[in-house]
């Protein structure tokens, strides 16, 4: 069960990020994407708030409970959250 979550999880991740942010991207889809992204790594949030976008594939994303991560992907195309 645990690798089909993470499957399920980089798919999700995999999508996000290979839509690079554009403006035709709906900013609450963004939102609703890392907070699934988030909850699928198993880190406390409830719901993104607020969004910012850094660079391409790469997001910083404050929660609804006050926790902020840091959502991105690395050189060998795994998505990393790191809480902030």
């Amino acid at each position: 069960m645990k690798r089909y979550t993470r499957l399920v999880a980089y798919s999700v991740v995999a999508g996000l990020l290979a839509a690079a942010p554009s403006f035709a991207q709906d900013e609450a889809e963004i939102k609703k994407d890392l907070t699934s992204v988030i909850a699928l790594q198993g880190m406390p949030c409830g719901e993104v708030v607020a969004v910012k976008v850094q660079a391409q594939n790469d997001y910083l994303a404050s929660c609804k409970d006050g926790n902020r991560y840091h959502v991105y992907e690395n050189d060998k195309g795994r998505v990393v959250v790191e809480k902030q």
